[in-house]
């Protein structure tokens, strides 16, 4: 079936899925990693950096997906065996969208054990549970809350609940209404402590952290986590664009609605920075990454500073949204399956999944306590759901849409849905079938540890090795493309 044979559920209007897609987007990731990334490597340096890596990584592949949901007009699975049989291909090229879908539900089922984090502490803010003396004494209240099974999983239950009641509900009255709320909020609260961290004393420094041009920082590692972090915030090839995609308006601009997404991607997580760092500083704290920042240096700022306690509940309301808005987005592609193929209401799809959700999370929160001892190969469940996720398939799967899409469909069927000028287009096409997935490729092997190159001294031989490919590709592309299709 076409497009057009199946009439599907759509986004209100194009900030729906704005808002949709940038909730997804901004997740826990974007407030404890990326600000510290940035004045780690090199400021000012490193954000541009980024903004390079999100047009030629990110955002080409974020069309693909957009565009291969709204013409597919299904989850990810369906949106592609569509799509390969409107070109004449194989139905096996579905197998993207199975492991899309599956990737997406087995982070979730790792994710609500850390936002349950985020929720518990939010919680603790609120009860005067937070109290100590010392980073030491803010370690021992983070050990304890994961040591206790109990309590680590009714705050799992909590975010896997909250999920599935908003997923439930619908596109629109479910997840459209509650982002065009949460959204909007996160932000107010970021201005709100941005505005705060100003009169903390540690705004200067924040800033210079964050914006100073050093570009003698900006190493290979910086120059790698740049790349990856520019794939892995959009929420690509996970399922979850792409299915948001198949609910996107016809009349809707792919390309301006991509851009959007990622401008306002890469400013709420500058603005964490700005609303965090103030504080940290302030009271001459050294900046880190990673759950200490957010649950051990930042509580006991906070509960050094006037009105902390204030402005520490606003901080972990608003992590919690972001932690919500990126949970509801994993688990929408498996919920507009089953209710696609399986003839499930959406309110049983969602409980369906969400006691799937539950058991499967339980595992994984479990190996913080008394699963500790439970390994495979050196890691715990969570960790390897973690692994198997964000270094396998994750990076593979977005290799298998660009591919897909650059080599497989024909050229007509995605210049039609993404309705760019022909310069446009044919860099879009540049990019999705040779620095897409040379970049993707880069990813995957840093990832597993087997890459060791300084970038900042080889990239004119990165460069060149980028043209020689192009050069093949595009000499043998009739044989790529059978390759591609048998």
């Amino acid at each position: 079936m076409t497009k057009t044979e199946r009439p599907r559920t759509q986004w209100l209007g194009r900030w729906g899925f704005v808002l949709a897609a940038t909730g997804s987007a901004v997740g826990l990731g974007n407030v404890w990693k990326f600000p510290y990334m940035t004045g780690e490597y090199g400021g000012g340096a490193f954000v541009l950096v980024y903004l390079a890596c999100i047009l030629s990584v990110g955002v080409p592949v974020m069309m693909t997906e957009i565009a291969l949901g709204r013409r597919g007009r299904g989850s990810p699975i369906d949106a592609i065996r569509r799509m390969a049989s409107e070109a004449g291909r194989s139905s096996a090229w579905s197998l993207l969208g199975w492991m899309a879908m599956l990737c997406g539900f087995m982070i979730l089922c790792f994710y609500v054990v850390v936002a349950g984090w985020s929720f518990a502490y939010l919680w603790k803010m609120i009860s005067g549970g937070l109290a100590g003396s010392s980073v030491d004494d803010m370690a021992a209240i983070f050990s304890a809350n994961n040591a206790n099974p109990w309590s680590l999983g009714a705050w799992s239950t909590v975010v896997a609940v909250a999920t599935m009641v908003i997923v439930g509900k619908g596109v629109q009255s479910g997840i459209e209404k509650s982002v065009s709320w949460m959204m909007p909020g996160m932000v107010i609260m970021l201005i709100i402590m941005i505005g705060y961290g100003a009169f903390s004393g540690g705004f200067g420094d924040a800033l210079h952290f964050l914006f100073a041009f050093n570009a003698s920082s900006l190493s290979s590692e910086g120059m790698l986590a740049a790349m990856g972090h520019a794939f892995f915030t959009l929420s690509l090839a996970s399922g979850a664009i792409l299915t948001y995609g198949s609910y996107l308006p016809r009349e809707a601009s792919i390309g301006r609605t991509t851009l959007t997404v990622a401008v306002a991607d890469t400013l709420v997580a500058l603005m964490a920075g700005l609303a965090i760092f103030p504080v940290i500083f302030a009271n001459g704290m050294e900046p880190g990454s990673g759950p200490g920042l957010i649950f051990m240096s930042l509580p006991l700022a906070f509960q050094a500073m006037p009105l902390g306690t204030l402005f520490g509940i606003l901080f972990f309301v608003m992590l919690s949204m972001a932690a919500l808005t990126s949970s509801i987005s994993m688990v929408e592609a498996t919920v507009s399956w089953l209710t696609d193929n399986k003839g499930l209401s959406r309110r049983v799809a969602s409980w369906g999944t969400g006691i799937v959700l539950w058991v499967i999370s339980t595992m994984a929160m479990l190996s913080f306590n008394v699963g500790a001892e439970w390994t495979l190969l050196g890691k715990h469940f969570f960790d390897w759901l973690d692994f198997l996720t964000s270094r396998l398939m994750m990076p593979l799967g977005g290799l298998g849409m660009a591919l897909f899409a650059g080599f497989v469909l024909r050229s007509e069927m995605l210049r039609e849905e993404l309705g760019l000028s022909p310069m446009i287009h044919g860099l879009w096409l540049f990019m999705v079938r040779y620095v897409s997935p040379l970049g993707i490729l880069l990813i995957f092997v840093d990832a597993l540890g087997w890459l060791d190159i300084d970038f900042a001294a080889q990239w004119p031989w990165l460069a060149l090795v980028l043209a020689v490919v192009t050069l093949i590709g595009e000499l043998t592309r009739p044989g790529l493309k059978r390759a591609f299709c048998s």
